[in-house]
């Protein structure tokens, strides 16, 4: 049976993160909280690069803030458990990339930046293409001005006619242009659309990813909040993932996580949202379901998953049991939906701590 219990703590001890309090930091009555805990996220992030001598650079300083903010729980929790003053530069970059973040390179992101920069380089051709027509415009006007004091009627015939040509002629290939700019922009901006949701997609289960769930959150916790509906927030974690993948290899490991991802869409519809945070982890979003519906809901899933034993279909090597652990929260009882994910994390770490293949429901805050 699964467990019903709560987790509860700072986000920094209970990860050990949290380090020694260095001369100044966070104190003096003028402070405020607010000032108090910017100040001590400021020393503890300055701490741990001068501690593990790392150097200030800017991904080092965006991964240690990540990590100490709350904002990436899995790379916060591998360091606490790599233990403090022992983490190397390597560690940090191989580390970084396994975190749920795209990767530098990210070759769909390398996209919608290139087609981004077409579009504003088109964008400059069609507008320039005006600038010429109008250009062209006022030079007509002053030829036109010179053609009234020529007497001649064959001169001015003749005159008048060549500046038509070349008006047409200019004009054709000004049309020519800028209907060449405007379909290879309309191209363009359909690659962009489509790169974009490329973007927020995992391609190994065809859920969302991290990216897009952020933007999910966002607005499902202003539509819940106006609607004065319960909004819970639940992450699930793929049991002994690793003995997994270094028993019968990452092909195996693979279809293990698309198995996972399978049965947790199982549940998903338009007010539950189902998405791969990173890893062997997924987050899922409940919205009109409270806490203990939730919890019932998602223990369906883990019971069921928890009956059955695989086997290695390359291999014909059994699998066994596969199990999942969880820890949900219900976003109104913290101070924001980002602290309700910490805390869903929290509960996720004392579920596996526990014993794994249960639930944890995290204390409110508020």
């Amino acid at each position: 049976m699964a467990k019903s219990q709560t987790a509860s703590g700072s986000w920094l001890d209970r990860l050990g993160l949290r380090g020694p309090d260095r001369a100044g930091a966070g104190k003096g009555a003028a402070n405020t909280p607010s000032q108090s805990a910017r100040r001590q996220l400021l020393d503890d992030i300055a701490g741990f690069l001068l501690d593990n001598d790392l150097d200030v650079s800017p991904a080092n300083l965006l991964a240690v803030h990540a990590a100490y903010a709350g904002l990436d729980v899995r790379l916060g929790r591998k360091i606490a458990q790599q233990g403090a003053g022992s983490i190397t530069q390597a560690w940090l970059d191989e580390n970084r990339k396994d975190s749920g973040e795209p990767a530098a390179d990210d070759g769909s992101q390398s996209l919608v930046a290139k087609l981004e920069t077409t579009l504003n380089v088109f964008s400059g051709q069609v507008l320039a293409a005006r600038t010429a027509t109008s250009d062209y415009s006022g030079e007509i006007e002053q030829h036109v001005a010179g053609l009234a004091g020529i007497d001649d009627t064959q001169a001015f015939l003749s005159t008048f006619t060549d500046l038509a040509r070349a008006m047409l002629d200019r004009t054709r290939q000004l049309e020519t242009d800028m209907r060449q700019s405007e379909k290879e922009a309309a191209k363009l901006r359909t690659s962009l659309e489509k790169a974009k949701r490329e973007a927020d997609v995992d391609h190994l289960t065809g859920l969302p990813n991290r990216r897009a769930f952020e933007t999910v959150l966002d607005r499902e916790f202003r539509e819940a909040r106006a609607g004065l509906e319960p909004l819970v927030v639940a992450f699930c974690d793929i049991d002994h993932f690793k003995r997994i993948n270094d028993t019968h290899g990452h092909a195996a490991g693979d279809r293990v996580i698309r198995l996972i991802a399978e049965i947790l869409s199982e549940i998903s519809d338009d007010k539950c949202h189902v998405a791969r945070h990173g890893g062997e982890e997924f987050v899922m979003l409940f919205r009109g379901l409270d806490i203990a519906a939730t919890f019932e809901k998602l223990d369906g899933l883990r019971e069921k998953l928890a009956t059955r034993h695989f086997v290695n279909r390359q291999t014909d090597e059994p699998l066994g049991q596969i199990t999942f652990s969880t820890g949900i929260a219900d976003v109104f009882d913290f101070t924001d939906p980002r602290a309700a994910l910490r805390a869903a994390d929290e509960a996720l770490y004392a579920a596996k701590e526990g014993g794994r293949n249960q639930i944890r429901i995290a204390s409110r805050t508020i």
